[in-house]
């Protein structure tokens, strides 16, 4: 997968002479020591990571661990005092002030916490400001700004003004502003936490509906469990200006690295955030690779369905994809019928679920309809089947281990 952000060897100290502050971080001295000696203050400390292309990556921490702070530094916002950034393949931190500028109009966008619209504006014209800034005519910039508008459903808002908005418009608002250049790169700062509950969640899926349609790379700042897990493929834990541990959700819970980070989720309810992907089995259904034979397919798979005393099989191509899911019945009235398409033999009733359906979804699913179900990824990869005795026995195990 490729890399869009790298990031290597980041400090950034506030003060008079941050050199001095680095001077003593070599020599092993702590912030909180050269804050005591000199006043300075490390706002983030050799930090070290990677944002794939088109993924969700979360910075998490409590206040003033410095994750506003990092984020500021990737677009230089806030200027580093030592170490890299590099965005598909360019050096942020060494970068000119005008390539600078140009990165920022047409490839980087940010989404702030407090919506920063402009109140003298329409809302079509704040979607198009940072079009305009970079010197799109009016006609291109204002199309443009109306499809954004139309995705995060204000295109009947277009002319009102910020003032005639709720909390949560404008933050859609915001959000359209950012998208309008187009960006491959988005940086959210507590983008949502301004918001009540109720519209935080809408703007969380409005979110994941854009991403799942675009796949753009999002660095995005929270301090909310629930936000981070719901929306991250991986979350960085920061502390003190530290990166203490990067992973999934499911990968910190289970190992968190150190005191701190078991600190953090102390007390969380790891079964609210499992998913289907974390459940699903590769070995409990029987898997039937797809052949050019379509027959062979149907014979292979009665014999082994026979051989194993199983029920159901899923056809998976040679591309890791699933193309369906069958029965010994089924394929039995398909070589009745004479066809040669196993596909002919497909039950409708079995429908793969995505890999990031939440468990209460994927309950839900098994009781109202309890066969071995498909997990599958954004391409319909297979990755294995989700069970009623899978999914209990998950369960069991999850609650022992939170008894250890």
């Amino acid at each position: 997968m490729a890399e869009k952000v790298v990031v290597k060897n980041l400090y950034k100290v506030f003060g008079p002479d941050p050199q001095l502050a680095m001077q003593m971080l070599q020599r092993g001295q702590s912030k909180d020591e050269i804050f005591q000696q000199t006043g300075m203050v490390v706002g983030v400390k050799d930090a070290n990571f990677h944002v794939n292309e088109g993924e969700i990556f979360v910075l998490m921490g409590l206040s003033g661990s410095g994750k506003s702070t990092l984020i500021r530094l990737l677009n230089r916002l806030v200027e580093p005092t030592h170490g890299q950034i590099l965005v598909g393949g360019n050096d942020v931190a060494t970068m000119t002030k005008k390539a600078l500028i140009e990165l920022r109009r047409k490839d980087l966008a940010m989404v702030f916490q407090s919506f920063a619209l402009l109140p003298h504006l329409s809302v079509l014209r704040n979607t198009a400001f940072g079009l305009e800034v970079a010197g799109v005519d009016r006609k291109a910039r204002e199309m443009r700004a109306m499809e954004v508008l139309d995705q995060v459903g204000l295109k009947a808002f277009a002319n009102r003004m910020p003032a005639e908005l709720s909390g949560g418009m404008q933050q859609r608002v915001g959000l359209a502003r950012a998208l309008a250049v187009d960006p491959s790169l988005m940086l959210m700062d507590e983008a949502f936490s301004a918001l009540d509950p109720l519209k935080r969640t809408e703007m969380q899926e409005l979110l994941l509906k854009l991403q799942s349609e675009q796949q753009r790379t999002i660095v995005f700042v929270s301090h909310d469990l629930d936000e981070a897990f719901h929306i991250g493929n991986r979350i960085a834990i920061m502390e003190g200006g530290r990166i203490v541990q990067i992973g999934t959700p499911d990968e910190i819970l289970r190992n968190p690295s150190d005191a701190y980070v078991r600190a953090f989720f102390k007390g969380v309810d790891v079964n609210k955030y499992l998913v289907a992907k974390d459940v699903a089995s590769a070995n409990e259904t029987l898997v039937i690779r797809a052949s050019a034979d379509a027959q062979a397919d149907m014979r292979t798979a009665i014999a082994q369905l026979r051989e194993t005393q199983r029920h159901y099989a899923f056809v998976v191509g040679q591309d890791g994809r699933l193309q369906g899911a069958v029965t010994m019945d089924s394929m039995f009235r398909g070589l009745e019928s004479g066809t040669s398409e196993i596909s002919s033999a497909f039950v409708p009733h079995i429908q793969p679920v995505a890999d990031s359906l939440v468990l209460r979804n994927l309950i839900a699913r098994l009781v109202t309809n309890p066969v071995p179900l498909p997990v599958v990824d954004a391409d319909m990869r297979y990755l294995g089947a989700v069970t009623q005795t899978i999914l209990l026995k998950k369960m069991v195990e999850e609650v022992e281990a939170s008894h250890e």
